[in-house]
């Protein structure tokens, strides 16, 4: 049986006081990609933001590999193994492509995965080619390729995207799926997407939420089996 690596039981978050986590339960497995889908709004930017800690749930449990982390701060998370794509990519724009890399760099659990700066620049060699340069001075899809590699250089267990091919040119998107099908093979990952296309052709499961609800929760064979019926919870606002 397949080991659940992240889960989320009975999750509820709340802004103030809307409430806009409902009972959210989600597992990730270990060496699987877990696409969060879902409208504008619908809840999985919360989701992530539950996970690495900057909403504390209220109630209901997150256990990273067994271990209860939702009254962890998002710097404990993070050394424990939970790595972050933010939606918006979010570079150090004063600091060179080098610096955003090394001011992340964490030693991995694992040698054989242990992500290095040179590993990095193996897989974008575009941000070996502008090292020396300032992140805000990169194009959206470079500061895309950096916000990937930083977060790679904490030598995570799970990786949290939120929106990676948002913003994208077409291509750009096709290499952003070259490399999630790629990473996948490494480390267990959590995908919020709103390209349906990128998301079915990397995801091994797949959780649709609607409203801070999980109203499906499965295998993407199984997902693809019921699109027509979940058609109308996918819809872009």
């Amino acid at each position: 049986m397949a080991t659940s690596l992240l889960s989320l039981d009975r999750v509820n978050a709340f802004y103030g006081d809307s409430h806009v986590l409902h009972d959210v339960s989600l597992n990730l497995q270990a060496g699987r990609l877990l696409a969060l889908l879902g409208r504008n709004g619908a809840g999985k930017t919360t989701c992530i933001s539950s996970i690495i800690g900057f909403l504390p749930s209220r109630s209901g449990s997150i256990r990273l590999d067994g271990e209860a982390i939702q009254t962890w701060s998002p710097e404990m998370i993070c050394r424990s193994g939970v790595g972050l794509v933010p939606q918006g990519r979010r570079v150090f724009g004063s600091l060179t492509v080098r610096e955003n890399l090394d001011v992340a760099a964490r030693k991995g659990d694992r040698v054989q995965s242990h992500w290095t700066r040179d590993g990095i620049y193996d897989i974008f060699p575009r941000l070996k080619e502008r090292q020396s340069q300032q992140a805000s001075s990169l194009s959206g899809g470079e500061q895309q390729m950096l916000a990937i590699g930083r977060a790679l250089m904490t030598n995570p267990r799970v990786l949290l995207l939120d929106e990676p091919s948002e913003g994208l040119a077409p291509q750009l998107v096709r290499e952003v799926g070259q490399i999630l099908t790629m990473l996948k093979t490494q480390m267990s990952i959590v995908l919020v997407e709103q390209n349906l296309g990128l998301a079915l052709k990397v995801a091994d499961d797949v959780a649709l939420l609607n409203t801070g609800r999980v109203v499906f929760a499965g295998t993407r064979d199984l997902f693809e089996q019921q699109q027509a019926e979940l058609q109308s919870h996918l819809g872009v606002e």
